[in-house]
């Protein structure tokens, strides 16, 4: 699980270099504004190794044992900007998440995927394991079971936070099964089992925004669950989800809404991934130059789209049943391209009304050299000439966003099938044979 413990020491050997010349320029007022304050703040990650820094975050076997700082960069984030720094990651034990509370995180996210890499690498599930399969369960129903306790602990670790913001804040995130990414009514009954199970005020059901999930959403929060909603990765599918939430809101007979909230992931990174590749095949200077920009574009672009559709009449008649705003969730905001800013997904993307969920490498680089400055719309001008720029060129976004939902979904899939392959192993090596 990740701690927060002082550096070993000062001294430490660590190599850093600058960013190369290949780091975005522009949308980049927003990316490289850092870079000019001071020569640490440019410094960027060499593949896995760490940051040198006040902080080192790592997944250990053993009780958290960071020291509590009284004021970070992700204290300022939430209390200058109005932005929540959330943790993209979850494992045992489950109590190393205080010292990230302690210095500043207010929110965790989990998916398959992380899940199948905590409980597959870790001896801390293994009693809870053994009980279970000896109690008969099946192997989906244990691994339901591993991940329901750890929701229930952090969510029990974050509710100071959810209860001072008055249900805005302080939530945990868990994904139903993302063998229904295309089950409208499999996915509606997964959420209300999952949330019955859990049974925690401050927990998230995560549904992806696949076009059969869409309705989905409505229908769960209409019932008054709380939503996050996952793997968005074009402007159209994004202004798809907020109208679910919308339209939720307003079938839902509540008289008060105000315990019915929603986040929608809009992921990032993953966008320049494939969007840099086609720019590298078309090869021509006017492509090269857009490299590391895409992403920062669309999400900027998104943001003037959750500003224009939560304001207006129809929103405002929500506000008056005590209605919150779905908001803004930047997700996949760990920089895949060693040469790019070690905080180029969330460095641009500050402004209020927002979450950034960070995974190690990108919350320890914030921590060490990340800026706190309202960047989301300080130039919405240059993300829609990159934006336009692209299509030109010929990227289709809406194929890039229906290829990035696809290869999340079976992502997902195949981490959920290769987690019950392990456990199923695990218990024929305990003889512990189940069907």
């Amino acid at each position: 699980m990740a701690c927060i413990s002082h550096a070993a020491s000062p001294s430490s050997n660590l190599r850093l270099r600058s960013s190369d010349s290949r780091a975005p320029a522009s949308l980049p007022s927003a990316v490289n504004f850092q870079r000019s304050s001071s020569s640490l703040r440019s410094l960027s990650l060499l593949g896995n190794r760490e940051v040198r820094s006040r902080f080192s975050i790592r997944c250990s076997q053993s009780n958290g044992n960071g020291a509590q700082i009284k004021k970070t960069t992700l204290h300022d984030l939430y209390e200058q900007q109005g932005q929540s720094p959330w943790y993209d990651n979850l494992c045992r034990p489950v109590t190393d998440l205080k010292p990230l509370i302690a210095n500043g995180v207010r929110g965790v996210t989990s998916n398959p995927t992380i899940f199948q890499k905590a409980i597959s690498s870790s001896s801390a599930y293994d009693e809870q394991f053994r009980k279970l399969v000896e109690a008969g369960k099946n192997i989906e129903s244990v691994y339901w079971e591993l991940v329901i306790k750890d929701i229930q602990d952090a969510c029990e670790l974050f509710y100071p936070i959810y209860d001072q913001t008055n249900s805005a804040d302080g939530y945990v995130s868990v994904e139903v099964s993302p063998k229904l990414a295309h089950e409208t009514d499999g996915t509606v009954e997964a959420a209300k089992r999952l949330h019955k199970l859990v049974d925690r005020r401050n927990v998230y059901i995560k549904i992806p925004a696949t076009a059969d999930c869409i309705p989905s959403i409505k229908e769960v929060i209409s019932l008054g669950i709380s939503v996050n909603v996952t793997l968005i990765f074009s402007l159209p599918r994004y202004e798809a989800v907020i109208d679910a939430y919308l339209d939720g809101l307003e079938s839902s007979g509540l008289s008060d809404l105000s315990q019915v909230t929603s986040v929608a992931s809009f992921f990032v990174s993953r966008v320049d991934t494939i969007i840099d590749k086609m720019l590298e095949k078309i090869g021509t200077p006017e492509a090269l130059a857009l490299r590391g920009k895409a992403a920062v574009a669309q999400a900027v672009l998104a943001y003037q789209l959750y500003k224009k559709k939560f304001s207006g009449p129809r929103w405002e008649a929500l506000v008056k049943k005590g209605a919150k705003k779905q908001r803004l969730l930047w997700a996949s905001t760990s920089v895949k391209n060693p040469a790019y800013s070690d905080t180029l997904y969330v460095a641009p993307l500050i402004g209020p009304d927002t979450v950034s969920t960070m995974p190690d490498q990108a919350l320890q680089a914030f921590l060490d050299h990340g800026v706190v400055s309202r960047t989301i719309d300080s130039n919405v001008a240059e993300g829609e000439a990159v934006y336009g720029d692209l299509e030109k060129l010929g990227i289709d976004w809406n194929e890039v966003g229906s290829q990035l939902q696809v290869e999340g979904v079976d992502s997902f899939m195949k981490s959920f099938d290769s987690l019950l392959n392990t456990l199923q192993d695990k218990a024929n090596s305990l003889k512990l044979v189940t069907l």
